[in-house]
């Protein structure tokens, strides 16, 4: 029994991911902070696949939370073999008018979420030695964004932190890597007009936005025996934005 967790996976990218590794063969607990019925869904698209599946509240940023989820699944599962780091928030706006507490919020769960969720599951991995750990990042920690600098701080943040936890736990056969996309078709870009969705587009080598299947795959991939001798990257996702 193999088991990933993946944050944030009641939609989107998680819940593409979450499906994803289920059919890799991965049993998968599901975590959300907000509707568990949307959870609840990813679960049972999960079992649907013929893995386990459990759905597991807990907002990231909250390291009590954070450890009482992974004790929920070491007693459920028994290992922690793969853990996507995706869950992430936006709060954005210009310097000037960006309020503190929209940046605090921001930082406290795109880059501490990261940090109290690795620092929870290591104990068991390194215990093991063996696990994944794949933390999202995104282009704009690469290429800086207006209006995102809270954003962009705690996705350049978290590439940081990919590199020192992988330097840290290598020696116990633990990889760390990081994925970063770039604009992917989401319920935002959704709700955008044509124009500003083709003024997206022109920025991108390959003309068109990504899916969040082409994030799932590149997780997937990473979390993989075919990436076995890769640790401390970040794989760009982005259709050629940025060029590394």
């Amino acid at each position: 029994m193999a088991l990933a967790i993946v944050t944030g996976s009641s939609r989107g990218i998680g819940e593409a991911t979450a499906i994803k590794l289920a059919e890799d063969g991965f049993d998968v607990l599901v975590n959300y902070s907000g509707n568990q019925e949307r959870a609840e869904a990813v679960v049972a698209k999960i079992e649907a696949l013929g893995q386990k599946a459990i759905a597991v509240k807990a907002n990231v940023s909250d390291a009590e939370e954070v450890k009482e989820m992974v004790r929920i699944a070491i007693e459920t599962f028994g290992s922690i073999d793969v853990v996507v780091n995706n869950a992430g928030i936006t709060r954005d706006n210009l310097t000037m008018r960006m309020k503190s507490e929209d940046f605090d919020d921001v930082i406290a769960t795109n880059l501490k979420g990261v940090f109290n969720v690795v620092q929870s599951v290591t104990r068991q991995m390194l215990k093991q030695r063996s696990g994944v750990i794949i933390n999202m990042s995104s282009v704009v920690g690469a290429l800086g964004n207006a209006g995102q600098a809270n954003y962009v701080a705690s996705k350049a943040g978290v590439e940081g932190l990919t590199k020192t936890f992988a330097r840290e736990f290598a020696s116990r056969g633990v990889r760390v890597n990081a994925v970063a996309p770039g604009f992917i078709v989401s319920d935002m870009t959704d709700k955008l007009g044509a124009d500003l969705v083709e003024g997206m587009k022109q920025q991108i080598p390959l003309g068109t936005l990504g899916e969040v299947n082409d994030i799932a795959e590149a997780v997937s991939f990473l979390a993989s025996n075919k990436a076995k001798y890769i640790t401390g990257q970040t794989l760009h996702v982005n259709g050629g934005m940025f060029m590394n």
